[in-house]
């Protein structure tokens, strides 16, 4: 049983944002939908269920305003930039509150999150200044070339709900840096974090239609990130996700040849050899494995461990689970397990243990769904290349363990 007590999310300033944010304005959708807490299922707010119709007109006013923020100095971009990192830095303990009510992940995650997130602005705010072009020699001896580096236009953004804050800053951070306008859909299940980063963009004096957030349920994602993909006021498209989603948002970017990049799914295996220092090896796997309960795209999927070493790094690994991990609520202090995003990820995680004890894997520590979209963080061995575990990202608190 995971025991724990409601919290309720109270915030300093206006960073509880629930609306779209277009052209340096808050806008209501005709419907809305519910952000919940993955811990408890409780609603924590009603947001703007934005559709095609206003993704386009993010990107119109995107457009619109790329013109003047091109033209702005780099310096000028720079000095926005720094202030929008003082505003996250000074609101640091707020947006992590966020990121927990809304993601799940334990607080201490959350603030090291907000602090990536931060230094993201920093950095681009400094990179701003250095957008160097070149001189290169001609083979004519009357001619030089000349190198320029120039913004691509209006970017296409859609983020991922593991790092709802840091995902955005890392993209947004460098395209406005470079002189381009953004328009962002956040993940269905975590917008309060992008919305509030809005608002701390207003206060930063972000030019209207610069930065533009557009909020949707599930039901509308496919409709309004075909919009996004196929406009042809826009110019790139960046989404960190799955690699199914990003087959199809490549399709859609596919028919207007817009420059595109994605962060994918992974499967990332960890492979630990005899001649490996056991301590060393089991601080790695739990480093690897169950930072934010195993939902990240880094995170091991697959270990495959030597003969010689097996027993005795399932025998650590077994005793060092025991004694460092603690499953509850994110605002929990001893928590270090959050739930699962939703419930459809833990039962992605339940299917594949299921699949693999009935061929044969024993379950060593955990192997339970615990409520709503909790999952025990789980130990298996005896386990096959066949499996599911082993085919598929989990995206969960699983370790297989190949002999």
């Amino acid at each position: 049983m995971v025991h724990f007590r409601s919290y309720s999310l109270q915030l300093s300033g206006d960073l509880l944002r629930t609306q779209g944010f277009i052209s340096g304005r808050w806008v209501s959708a005709p419907s809305t939908f519910p952000v919940l807490d993955p811990a408890t299922g409780a609603e924590l707010a009603r947001v703007s269920d934005c559709g095609p119709r206003e993704a386009q007109d993010a990107v119109r006013a995107a457009h619109s305003a790329f013109q003047s923020w091109r033209s702005q100095t780099a310096k000028e971009r720079s000095v926005l930039l720094r202030k929008w990192y003082d505003l996250v830095n000074q609101h640091k303990e707020d947006l992590a509150k966020l990121i927990t009510a809304e993601c799940g992940k334990p607080m201490k995650e959350s603030v090291g999150e907000i602090a990536y997130s931060a230094s993201f602005l920093e950095w681009f705010s400094e990179e701003a200044r250095r957008i160097y072009g070149d001189i290169v020699p001609a083979p004519a001896k009357d001619r030089k070339m000349l190198l320029l580096k120039q913004p691509v236009g209006v970017a296409s953004v859609i983020t991922p709900w593991n790092f709802p804050s840091a995902m955005i800053t890392r993209k947004v951070g460098a395209a406005l840096a470079a002189g381009c306008t953004v328009v962002v859909k956040p993940a269905e299940d975590t917008p309060l974090s992008a919305l509030a980063l809005a608002e701390l963009a207003v206060q930063a004096g972000i030019p209207p239609g610069v930065f533009n957030v557009v909020p949707c349920s599930r039901e509308k994602t496919p409709a309004v990130g075909e919009v996004l993909c196929t406009d042809p006021l826009v110019a790139k498209v960046s989404f960190t996700g799955s690699t199914a989603t990003g087959k199809l948002l490549l399709k859609h970017a596919a028919g207007t040849v817009k420059k595109v990049s994605m962060e994918l799914g992974g499967h990332a295996p960890f492979i630990v050899f005899d001649s490996a220092d056991v301590d060393k090896a089991v601080a790695g796997a739990m480093g690897s494995k169950f930072r934010n309960s195993g939902q990240t795209c880094v995170c091991s999927n697959r270990f495959l461990v030597q003969s010689g070493i097996h027993d005795a790094f399932l025998e650590k690994l077994g005793k060092t689970m025991d004694a460092e991990l603690r499953t509850g609520h994110g605002f929990e202090p001893t928590t270090t397990q959050g739930p699962l995003i939703n419930v459809r990820a833990a039962e992605k995680v339940e299917r594949q243990i299921a699949d693999a004890v009935s061929q044969g894997a024993m379950v060593l520590k955990g192997g339970k769904r615990l409520e709503g979209s909790f999952m025990q963080p789980t130990l298996l061995s005896n386990v096959s290349t066949n499996m599911q575990c082993m085919q598929e990202e989990t995206f969960g608190p699983l370790i297989p363990v190949v002999k």
